[in-house]
Order: structure tokens, then C-alpha cells, then sequence
């Protein structure tokens, strides 16, 4: 059984400068940002934060963005996704280096959080896309953890290529045999792969989720439409809504 954690740390919100220290192709439409952030205080998983960018001009742009690292420690984590026609993830997907400066205001929201050894109810996560990005510390902590609760993930993407995260998923399922992994892809599976291509279903979700009776605690983060279907399912199958967490994102 895993220990138990003392109370949670209480990290104060605020406006921190950062400097880029690494960006890499996430995906064919997302990057991957590491954020230098000297006086971080840390954050939980499953929190976000907002960037502000800062134009020569003076003009300003801010948008909120989950994170997709926890712990202590002055480096934080992002993962963007391009978004057609927006102001800021265009910009953070393809134009901004190493060594910019930005700011960032955080740690935010303590909600849609999850903490090894706090509790031994099961936990479903279900993501759509980007979504996985508050999600994936919540799985690398119960990995590092050595968590017991059962951990499941449905993710949906639309090809493998669109997946993020492959390497730190791949290996948190090697570490950790409680954790339990299922893809949906809607346009395209792996090579080789027999498993039904296209968008996620009701019947789908329900052969892939912990069923009602297991009592998990459900985190679901994705599109609107994502997560208002996913949401509208998990009710009809006879899950607790008082156990489920959402997020949502829209344009950015």
C-alpha cells in the first residue's frame, strides 16, 4: 500500500518571468515548450497556468495553458496545439526560440489535481487530443509513485502520429503494471493494427472506462465538444457526475 502524503503544499498564484530553454516537435500541428522560471514554486498535477506574451509595440496577449510537468523545480512544461486562426498558439507552435522571454502566472487551479497516495480509488482519465497534457503528470506522478490505485487512460487522437507524449506514456506502462492504456483513433490506426478506426462512441467508452460500480474518480479534458459528449455518456452509463472533472478549451 502507498504511504500517505502530508496536506497538500499551498502555492500562492503569481506573475513570474520566464525564458524559453527548449521547444521540440510535439506533433505535426504542436510543440513542445520547456519554460525557465526561476522563482516557480512548484505545481500539482493537473494545474495550468496563463502566458503573456509581450509584443515590441507593448501590445499584450494572454492565454491559459495546462502544464505538463508537477512537482518542485523552476523548469515547467507545455505542450501547445496550433489552432487555426488564433492570436497566440500559431505564434508558440511556430515562431517562438529558445532564449525569448514571456511571463507566466500560476500555479492555477486545484480542482483538477491528482496526488499519489492520498487516496486507493480507482482513476479514469480520458483525453481527446491536447488534452492529455494535464493528464499526463497525474500519470507520471502515479508511475514515480509506485501508486497502487488502478490508473486507466482512454485517449483519442486522430492518427498515431498525433499522439502526444508516446515516449513518457510508453514508459510509465512499463513501470508501473496498474496503469492501463487504450487508443481510439478516428482517421487512422498503426500499422498493423486491427483495432476500428474512427471517432470515439458511446459503446467504445463504455468497453474502455472502469465501469460505474468500481467508484473512480474520472478526469476528462479535451475540446468543448469532446468533452460535453463524453460527459453526456458517462451519465447515461451510470457514472457518479459528483466524481467526474472536466476541462475544456476552445480557442487559442
Amino acid at each position: 500500500m502507498a504511504p500517505r502524503t502530508s496536506a497538500p503544499v499551498r502555492r500562492r498564484p503569481a506573475w513570474h518571468p520566464a525564458t524559453v530553454a527548449s521547444v521540440a516537435q510535439e506533433t505535426p500541428d504542436a510543440r513542445r515548450i520547456v519554460l525557465d522560471v526561476p522563482t516557480w514554486p512548484g505545481n500539482d498535477p493537473g494545474q495550468h497556468l496563463d502566458l503573456r506574451l509581450t509584443a515590441e509595440d507593448g501590445y499584450q496577449a494572454s492565454r491559459s495553458y495546462s502544464i505538463a510537468s508537477a512537482g518542485e523545480g523552476t523548469q515547467v512544461t507545455l505542450a501547445v496545439d496550433r489552432v487555426e486562426g488564433g492570436e497566440v498558439s500559431p505564434f508558440l507552435v511556430d515562431a517562438i526560440e529558445v532564449g525569448d522571454a514571456l511571463d507566466v502566472h500560476g500555479p492555477l487551479g486545484g480542482w483538477f489535481v491528482w496526488h499519489p497516495g492520498r487516496s486507493e480509488r480507482p482513476v479514469q482519465l480520458i483525453a481527446g487530443g491536447s488534452g492529455i497534457v494535464p493528464l499526463l503528470p497525474m500519470v507520471t506522478a502515479h508511475a514515480e509513485a509506485d501508486d497502487p490505485a488502478p490508473f486507466r487512460l482512454l485517449y483519442a487522437t486522430r492518427t498515431p502520429d498525433d499522439v502526444f507524449f508516446r515516449e513518457e506514456l510508453d514508459g510509465a506502462l512499463r513501470a508501473h503494471a496498474p496503469l492501463e492504456v487504450t487508443h481510439v483513433y478516428s482517421r487512422r490506426a498503426p500499422e498493423g493494427s486491427d483495432a476500428p478506426v474512427g471517432r470515439l462512441t458511446r459503446a467504445a467508452l463504455e468497453q474502455a472506462v472502469l465501469p460505474p460500480a468500481d467508484g473512480a474518480l474520472v478526469y476528462v479534458c479535451g475540446s468543448t465538444p469532446f468533452v460535453e459528449q463524453v460527459l453526456r455518456w458517462l451519465g447515461e452509463l451510470g457514472h457518479d457526475v459528483s466524481d467526474v472533472r472536466a476541462e475544456r478549451f476552445g480557442g487559442a
